[in-house]
């Protein structure tokens, strides 16, 4: 390929793109593989008739050709399908980034039905859905030998309407059962905040939509006198290569970003930055975790190579492989595994993941805190402030009130400001986040 944009990475519910199917020959060159070709042709008619002769019901020959076409593809690997003209027209709807389901983004991964990642904010996220959970049923069907696009068909349906998932979560005991109630996903793919405190931003990147990189870009020309970035991936499913590999190019001047390799020459391809497209040396540390894959690959894995960020979290999920949509007749295409991604090292993603610099797991942060702890030569001096306290009691509760009506009203502390600011609170709740601001201190120290 030789336009990134073409190429996409996301999982069943992000971004794929069309291009046109490549040509290929029927016969090998030899008479040796001609041959062979024949023979292997020959005994598929015969199985194809045999079928439609003896089978217990009665098919027709396209629908025996439909579901050995289906067959195959499921057997080459978890990404590789059919799309008859249904599934092709909802690939369509689902491009256009809205569309009634539950917000989640799946994948095979050791031959079970795995949540990627509950996109922020829609109904799967608000019932608590998490990365890595594996899909046991849907409603009563079980998932066993289900193809990827067969799940998400049974999920995705008319907004209003509900559902249950079974799921299988690591330290649980048994199975949890979670309702929930579809409807129209849009996702604010990028927002920003600045973390209280510090100066530094925070970008956090939902997933790869057509407009990360300008988004990205703008919020960091706002913020130019910062100490450093972080940019959040965690839960991030992936979605377009263009935008991988502009929002490295924001960050880097020179050197592959990522490369592309198939079996097909054509299909190879390197994705190189550009100098005039960096626009910031600050610090910068990437947020990853389980749910991060593809597209996030890429970027946590590049910006590593380049030893340009330090990667913080967990290890991520490791979908690293291409996929193109090719046309075989009107309105009938199959998604195809044409070629894998590789970092600039020349290591692989796929099946492997990226390991962060520093492995930090999610929790709150441990934090101790006594007022009460004194030393001797403030104690009297403490004393004599608490004997005070006792008679500026009313005071004190006159000037909470009007403290409280204050915020009430919008100030400092209100709901509307932490949309935009990563408060103190936020960050002793969220361990990975913490060691990210951290390590942005060290970095600006050293700097």
């Amino acid at each position: 390929m030789k336009h990134p944009s073409f190429a996409a990475l996301g999982f069943t519910a992000t971004f794929v793109a069309l291009i046109t199917f490549f040509s290929s020959t029927l016969f090998a060159d030899t008479p040796e593989g001609e041959k062979s070709r024949l023979a292997s042709l020959a005994k598929f008619t015969r199985v194809l008739a045999t079928i439609e002769k003896y089978y217990v019901d009665d098919l027709k020959i396209d629908d025996i050709v439909t579901k050995a076409i289906e067959g195959l593809l499921t057997n080459l690997d978890a990404h590789s399908s059919y799309l008859d003209e249904k599934h092709l027209k909802d690939l369509k709807i689902q491009t256009e980034g809205e569309f009634g389901g539950l917000g989640i983004t799946v994948g095979q991964k050791d031959g079970a039905l795995t949540v990627i990642a509950p996109m922020e904010g829609t109904p799967a996220d608000k019932a608590g859905v998490k990365a890595g959970d594996i899909i046991l049923k849907i409603n009563k069907q079980s998932t066993l030998n289900m193809t990827i696009d067969e799940a998400v068909n049974i999920m995705r349906g008319k907004p209003g309407t509900g559902i249950e998932l079974t799921l299988v979560r690591e330290g649980e005991t048994k199975p949890l059962l979670i309702s929930i109630v579809r409807d129209i996903i849009k996702i604010e793919s990028v927002y920003t905040k600045t973390v209280e405190n510090e100066n530094m931003l925070y970008v956090r990147v939902v997933n790869f939509d057509k407009n990360i990189v300008g988004d990205v870009q703008e919020a960091i020309n706002k913020n130019k006198n910062v100490k450093g970035i972080i940019l959040d991936l965690r839960n991030n499913p992936g979605g377009l290569l263009n935008q991988a590999v502009g929002l490295v190019n924001l960050f880097v001047d020179e050197g592959i970003i990522v490369s592309q390799k198939g079996r097909v020459e054509s299909e190879n391809a390197e994705y190189k930055a550009n100098k005039a497209d960096m626009i910031t040396k600050k610090p910068l540390v990437v947020l990853v975790n389980g749910g991060s894959a593809s597209a996030s690959e890429i970027v946590s894995g590049a910006l590593q190579d380049h030893k340009r960020a330090v990667i913080v979290g967990e290890k991520t999920f490791g979908k690293g492989s291409v996929q193109a949509i090719l046309p075989v007749v009107d309105n009938e295409a199959i998604r195809l595994t044409i070629a894998r991604y590789y970092l600039p090292s020349g290591r692989t993603i796929q099946a492997e993941g990226v390991v962060p610099d520093i492995v930090v797991y999610p929790g709150d942060v441990p934090n101790k805190t006594n007022e009460q702890t004194l030393k001797e030569k403030d104690l009297k001096k403490h004393l004599e402030g608490e004997l005070k306290k006792v008679d500026e009691n009313k005071t004190t509760a006159v000037a909470d009130t009007k403290e409280a009506k204050t915020k009430a009203k919008g100030g400092k502390d209100s709901k509307t400001t932490n949309k935009e600011i990563v408060t103190q609170e936020n960050l002793y709740k969220d361990l990975q986040l913490k060691s990210a601001v951290d390590i942005i201190k060290v970095l600006s120290i050293k700097k």
